[in-house]
């Protein structure tokens, strides 16, 4: 090859490479996992997300929302509440989900988490949200951190009157998983399917998802099973 051709093929691959990362990220940006076999979907959302139009949300194939409640012992998202209320009117079944810090007592975040959350009966069974990302820089051994998850657990689970479920990061499941409580598992795995051999409940596959209703990216979820698994799964 001489040097001009050779030249040539360099910038066409430098005037491709631009297009080939485009389609790429609008590759991303539209994948779903099959929805034959995993025909449930869902979101989580949180403050971040602003306002929901939430009978939008339903109308796109979203059956169950959980809703970020909670933070460490004494935060309280500001739009649970009106999240809570809006979803539940729009027909989406909905659940609230803790954000677990790592440096504060299980027991102080289980009262922050128990006065913000409603007794509802129909409510999808609580979530504790285990990740590093924007966590405190605490890094407790297995026995405290057990310890005090299950400080939370407790009270949490009494209320609820079944198992919580545990959201976790790889980060933290390779970091804690040996030590954490059996309990159904919600797995972020960004477009991979959850690896490991421990069955998991709630597959979180995408972190910049689209749902009519609402303005900007939102985490996608699905139910490992189908829609008659869910309903038994969810509850009354």
């Amino acid at each position: 090859m001489t040097f001009r051709r050779a030249a040539l093929v360099v910038l066409i691959l430098v005037l491709l490479a631009p297009l080939a990362l485009a389609g790429g990220w609008q590759a991303f940006l539209r994948f779903q996992p099959d929805r034959q076999r995993y025909p449930v979907r869902g979101i989580d959302v949180s403050h971040h997300q602003g306002a929901i139009d939430w009978p939008a949300v339903a109308a796109d194939d979203v059956a169950f929302a959980y809703l970020k409640a909670s933070e460490g012992g004494d935060h309280r998202d500001r739009q649970f509440a009106m999240n809570w209320r809006a979803a539940r009117q729009a027909g989406v079944r909905v659940g609230a989900y803790h954000y677990f810090t790592l440096c504060r007592p299980g027991v102080d975040q289980a009262r922050n988490f128990l006065a913000t959350t409603p007794p509802d009966v129909d409510a999808l069974p609580p979530v504790v949200d285990l990740e590093f990302g924007g966590n405190c820089g605490t890094r407790p051994d297995g026995a405290a951190l057990r310890l005090q998850l299950d400080a939370f657990l407790g009270p949490v689970e009494q209320r609820a009157g079944r198992p919580a479920v545990l959201y976790m990061t790889d980060e933290f499941r390779r970091a804690y998983g040996g030590v954490l409580p059996d309990r159904p598992q919600w797995r972020r795995s960004i477009v991979f399917k959850p690896s490991g051999r421990t069955a998991w409940t709630i597959w979180q596959f995408h972190n910049r998802g689209r749902v009519a209703g609402i303005k900007g990216p939102v985490d996608l979820n699905l139910f490992a099973g189908d829609r008659a698994a869910f309903d038994r799964w969810a509850g009354p």
